[in-house]
């Protein structure tokens, strides 16, 4: 049993750490909060930096650019969480059937996961969906049609398909963890009732699955809320595929206004914690389930 003694060894051992940690995440978002009250142009000598209160909110939220972005940002979410959860389930359950290489199979369906974000971008700008050599282009050709640009003519579709491409191997590695966990006695038993395939999937598997889905819904909204990369690589933040994030990096790197992308990356923290809590609301009603 602890005593008080070990107990107070231990904090004073994880002090630092913690200290260090606090400090990691406490110093950029302090300077990030004093910019965003601040008029600050490093490449404008001739504007003279200074406080402005609550004008670069202001700015920031009543532009033209903003909403626009925020709505984006919310389809691309949904959009990949759409596609990873229902590709998801269903390569789960496939992956779960004995076959031939079973191993090897697993791992080519997890690996693209480890491929980083900007080169996944380049392979399917590239190699896909490039409208004269890309792989797309040559099987419409093959049907007699005209090839589409996608990043022009489907741009959000295209950034659906990339950063879905990239996170279902993720969805499909927990919620296959989640089907291995179900007791195979419960579908033997439903199958000799006479329970047809869908009646056993909807009724058996898909409520056992409901704990690793509403996991997988909340790690990747927190991660595919900070998409950047996949846009910079394929569009550039062109065609309406500009989202919250690429908007900030628009006002501080391109426009070189610190003070006004530093209150657009407030904002970014507001929207991310609204919808941070109430997935937190949801995962927490159904593992008290």
């Amino acid at each position: 049993m602890a005593t008080q003694h070990s107990r107070s060894a231990a904090r004073f051992m994880m002090a630092p750490a913690v200290i260090l940690l606090l400090g990691w995440m406490l110093v950029p978002l302090v300077m990030t909060l004093w910019f965003s009250f601040r008029r600050f142009l490093p490449n404008r000598p001739d504007i003279v930096p200074g406080w402005v209160g609550f004008d670069n909110y202001v700015r920031f939220v009543t532009s033209s650019a903003f909403w626009p972005s925020v709505q984006t940002t919310l389809i691309i979410v949904g959009g990949a969480l759409l596609i990873t959860i229902v590709l998801g389930v269903l390569l789960a359950m496939l992956l779960d059937q004995p076959m031939w290489g079973q191993g090897v199979v697993r791992i080519l369906v997890i690996a693209p996961f480890f491929v980083m974000p900007t080169v996944s971008a380049l392979v399917w700008k590239n190699i896909f969906m490039d409208p004269v050599n890309g792989l797309f282009s040559h099987l419409w050709r093959a049907f007699g049609a005209e090839p589409v640009v996608w990043l022009s003519d489907a741009p959000l579709f295209s950034i659906i398909l990339i950063v879905s491409w990239q996170w279902l191997p993720f969805a499909t590695l927990i919620l296959l963890t989640a089907i291995q966990s179900l007791d195979s006695e419960q579908l033997e038993a439903s199958e000799m009732d006479g329970a047809p395939p869908l009646s056993r999937f909807f009724y058996i598997i898909l409520p056992h699955l409901s704990r690793a889905i509403t996991i997988v819904i909340l790690i990747q909204t927190i991660f595919l809320l900070s998409i950047f990369a996949e846009i910079f690589v394929t569009t550039g933040g062109a065609f309406g595929t500009r989202t919250l994030t690429y908007l900030i990096f628009q006002r501080v790197l391109e426009s070189q206004n610190v003070g006004l992308g530093s209150a657009g990356g407030v904002y970014a923290i507001i929207l991310a914690n609204i919808i941070a809590i109430f997935l937190m609301r949801i995962v927490g009603k159904n593992l008290d389930a």
